[in-house]
């Protein structure tokens, strides 16, 4: 699979889950439970971040057991973690940051790739390197809302994920943005949530983040 094709498939895998719960579990009950709650609020898809002893085996897991869930593995530090992402059977990768070997792996990488750059400038590179989506972390801190329109004018077929300070608030004025395909957030997978076993909470809550969605897309 080419970079083009790859980046296209990014595009539709994110505008589809509009937004993108990133969750981060201990265990893999965890996994199962919290990818289901979601899943039944009307999330399907999720970045499962790479931070714990237990994510990769959970990764694993979830693409045997819930197969309606679309996992995207996050925190994606190294090109062994990139490998071994898509042994796991990953749907699709997440960087925070792409140095220039990363960068390199990604755009070979079978399966679709959503990069992720802090800055104009790392986002040109990873353009003129052929990527056309991209995640945007963390977002509020480094510009927000105001980054993501001042690129809109003379990159306006690079499409941001933008993730990082997004709140339950904020989503929709992000989503509204034409260069946006989907925003990241945690606002429905808090830690103590997932802590608690509190899944009641989690559906509700990305229930409510569905219904942004359609609200802003018409759907």
């Amino acid at each position: 699979m080419g970079i083009a094709e790859h980046q296209v498939r990014a595009a539709e895998l994110l505008r589809a889950a509009g937004i993108l719960p990133v969750v981060t579990v201990h265990t893999l009950d965890q996994a199962r439970a919290v990818s289901a709650a979601l899943l039944e609020g009307g999330l399907p898809a999720i970045e499962l971040t790479l931070r714990t002893p237990v994510a990769m085996d959970a990764l694993a897991m979830l693409k045997r057991e819930l197969p309606g869930v679309v996992v995207g593995a996050g925190t994606v530090l190294t090109v062994e973690q990139m490998q071994q992402s898509i042994d796991a059977g990953a749907d699709f990768l997440v960087t925070p940051g792409t140095p220039a070997h990363m960068a390199d792996a990604l755009a070979a990488a079978p399966l679709p790739v959503v990069p992720g750059a802090a800055s104009p400038t790392e986002l040109l590179a990873l353009y003129a390197r052929g990527f056309r989506v991209c995640k945007l972390f963390p977002a509020t801190a480094v510009g927000g809302l105001a980054m993501i329109k001042g690129l809109a004018g003379p990159v306006p077929d690079l499409k941001l994920c933008p993730t990082g300070g997004i709140t339950e608030d904020s989503a929709a004025e992000y989503l509204e943005q034409k260069n946006v395909l989907c925003i990241g957030g945690s606002w429905m997978v808090p830690g103590n949530w997932i802590a608690d076993g509190a899944w009641d909470k989690v559906r509700d809550a990305a229930a409510g983040a569905a219904k942004i969605v359609a609200r802003v897309r018409g759907h």
